[in-house]
């Protein structure tokens, strides 16, 4: 793993505990939503801009200003109600763009992210790859449900121990799972490192 990694690995688990204890130990504050939600908002909206979204790079930006501004002027906004919709929002987004590659016509964002990434790509990896844009649909919906309804019906120490901690790790379990299914159902396969699906994911976002 190149340091580049290991030092974006180390900033997120950094992250995670932050945000972690902004929200459930830190004594309560209007500014620690803006310490939670920025850097992720800040995130989406680079790569928004740098996509040529910018529509919704524009949008995450007023939402970003939004945010410092409901601090600095005092206005009541339930932080917990802030959190929850970017968590279950991003996931719901997730789960449409994913989706909307799914439609007649369109090439599944996994298949499109395969031919960047193997130099031949058969029929097979074709319907594979269909599956597994349809396996993350699957997958982004979910959480966003499970984080709306948990939100419901849980105290919120336990709905932030899913967002923060749980979400990470089933994320993971997504990627090597698949990973170890890919190999174990097609060992045929060209064989494709963690780093060059982050390579093709950069360049298909820069597009």
């Amino acid at each position: 793993m190149s340091p580049r990694l290991v030092l974006i690995a180390l900033a997120t688990v950094a992250y995670i505990l932050g945000c972690h204890w902004l929200m459930t130990q830190a004594h309560a504050s209007p500014w620690n939503a803006v310490g939670v939600l920025t850097p992720m908002l800040a995130a989406l909206a680079i790569g928004a801009w740098r996509g040529g979204q910018h529509a919704l790079g524009a949008l995450v930006t007023l939402a970003i200003a939004g945010l410092g501004a409901q601090a600095l002027f005092g206005v009541q906004v339930p932080a917990r109600l802030l959190y929850l919709a970017q968590h279950a929002g991003i996931h719901g987004f997730l789960a449409f763009a994913f989706g909307n590659t799914l439609r007649p016509g369109h090439t599944p964002l996994i298949t499109t992210l395969a031919r960047r990434v193997h130099r031949n790509v058969t029929p097979d990896m074709v319907a594979y790859t269909r599956k597994c844009t349809l396996a993350w649909v699957v997958y982004f919906a979910g959480m966003a449900v499970a984080s709306v309804a948990l939100y419901a019906v849980a105290p919120f120490d336990s709905w932030a121990l899913f967002a923060n901690l749980l979400t990470p790790v089933t994320l993971v379990a997504m990627f090597v799972g698949e990973y170890l299914l890919r190999y174990w159902l097609h060992p045929e396969f060209e064989r494709a490192t963690f780093a060059d699906a982050i390579r093709s994911y950069r360049h298909h976002a820069a597009k």
